[in-house]
């Protein structure tokens, strides 16, 4: 168990899961987050909003989602990619804490839970059980619409795929693991982006072309993601090739 937690943060910080959560950290269970009209739900909206400088409540709602998906429940999707394990990610397993900045500052698991478990499992634990009864949550909370709200939940989940590939991981092994998850997933996510994979400049690595907006170019930053819809396909694999060649991450 040790070593899957070990491998999953050898790929960066967004993977790295905290175990045995104290009391008193001001952590958020998550289960509290899919009551569309928790206070919970409400402080995880309010502080992105603050800290981005967002100009609606729906836009904020797009963006946390995004942002959700690719730190609370990635490391379980990067987990089975890479050693063919199930993290139990159920909302009643998990807890954020909320940072100052944008994002969270941690995540952690009530009880760290690591099965031998199959595709199906994965899916209903993330999706199924967690990310899109979010998505539902929010919908309800701020009318944003749920398109785009899965279109966030799809981003998420490729990310664990795609920023491992450029961090040390077996693209070809990454990109067929990316392919069956998102056939599998439930909530069309499979029509909402695509997996790409690039090579340039003796470097490879996987990208994510999404088809939805989380519009967090409304914010106060006021930039587009690198993978924003409203860029051109073309637009968007020229900017993931000159990251290739550079040796940095597409901005």
């Amino acid at each position: 168990m040790t070593d899957v937690f070990a491998r999953l943060q050898s790929f960066g910080d967004r993977f790295r899961l905290e175990r045995g959560l104290t009391p008193g950290e001001d952590w958020i269970g998550c289960d509290r987050l899919l009551d569309p009209w928790s206070d919970e739900l409400g402080r995880v909206l309010d502080a992105e909003r603050r800290v981005s400088g967002q100009v609606s409540d729906h836009a904020t709602a797009l963006t946390v989602l995004a942002v959700y998906a690719g730190t609370v429940t990635a490391s379980a999707v990067l987990a089975w990619a890479v050693e063919g394990v199930v993290i139990d990610v159920r909302p009643h397993n998990v807890a954020v804490r909320l940072s100052r900045r944008h994002g969270f500052e941690a995540v952690g698991l009530r009880e760290p839970a690591v099965t031998e478990g199959s595709l199906e499992t994965l899916v209903s634990w993330v999706l199924d059980d967690h990310l899109l009864p979010l998505a539902r949550a929010m919908r309800v909370r701020t009318r944003a619409g749920l398109r785009q709200l899965y279109g966030g939940v799809a981003h998420g989940c490729a990310a664990a795929f795609c920023v491992a590939s450029r961090r040390g991981g077996d693209a070809a092994q990454l990109e067929r693991a990316s392919r069956l998850f998102l056939a599998a997933a439930t909530g069309e996510l499979d029509r909402l982006g695509t997996v790409v994979r690039l090579r340039e400049g003796g470097r490879e690595g996987l990208f994510y072309l999404r088809n939805t907006c989380c519009l967090y170019y409304t914010s106060a930053e006021r930039v587009r993601c690198a993978n924003c819809c409203l860029d051109s396909a073309e637009d968007r694999l020229a900017n993931y090739r000159r990251a290739l060649a550079e040796g940095g991450e597409p901005s």
